[in-house]
């Protein structure tokens, strides 16, 4: 980006669109180079991802004066991806594949938030467990509306809650990502998912991978 200049005297105002939509780019590819990069190695240096987001240190530092800052804003954009793509999901798909879907969508975000969650512990004063909180309001708001609508359709077993399903969910968190994580995450959601059809009150589609 070119820097700031003051405008001659008597200068017009110019609309300021054009700017904010740079200003949003360049922060949307902060995120997810950062996003990339700390699930890879929590230690990676500020100065290493903004190099390879391209942009310049000033900029890098304006969005993201300290690796907190970063690293909370990272998790809010991903939690916000996360509970977004329940309802684009439900918009197109059958409710049980919706859910199905989503629940690769959440093991992603398993063990992205692993890494932000290593890369925060090297900051100063961040309280344990803080990215958990932020992510507990609109994790649940997805859930529960992929859960309403299975149940509605008959595809999975009636009464099943927010809470029973992140608990169902959990074992993505213990997951080493060194062993063969993808096929383990897998293996374990088509195990929930299968757990959550038993009992259902109708015929229901088996939920596959496009």
């Amino acid at each position: 980006m070119h820097p700031d200049k003051d405008a001659p005297p008597g200068t017009p105002a110019r609309s300021d669109g054009p700017r904010r939509s740079d200003a949003q780019r360049n922060r949307e590819r902060i995120l997810a180079v950062a996003l990339a990069e700390l699930t890879r190695s929590p230690a990676t240096p500020l100065s290493a991802i903004a190099k390879r987001a391209g942009i310049g240190q000033g900029t890098f530092y304006r969005n993201f004066p300290h690796r907190e800052a970063l690293v909370l804003e990272v998790y809010r954009h991903e939690v916000r991806r996360v509970a977004d793509a329940a309802r684009h999901l439900l918009a197109t798909r059958a409710p049980d594949r919706a859910l199905r879907a989503w629940m690769d969508r959440l093991a992603r975000f398993a063990l992205a938030e692993a890494g932000l969650s290593a890369a925060l512990r090297t900051t100063a004063g961040t309280p344990r467990g803080a990215l958990t909180k932020l992510g507990r309001g609109p994790m649940r708001s997805a859930v529960a509306l992929l859960l309403k609508a299975n149940e509605e359709a008959g595809s999975i077993r009636p009464g099943v809650t927010p809470d029973d399903f992140m608990l169902a969910v959990t074992g993505l968190w213990q997951l080493d990502p060194r062993r063969d994580w993808p096929a383990r995450a897998r293996r374990l959601l088509d195990l929930v998912m299968d757990g959550l059809r038993a009992g259902a009150s109708g015929p229901g589609t088996p939920a596959r991978d496009d």
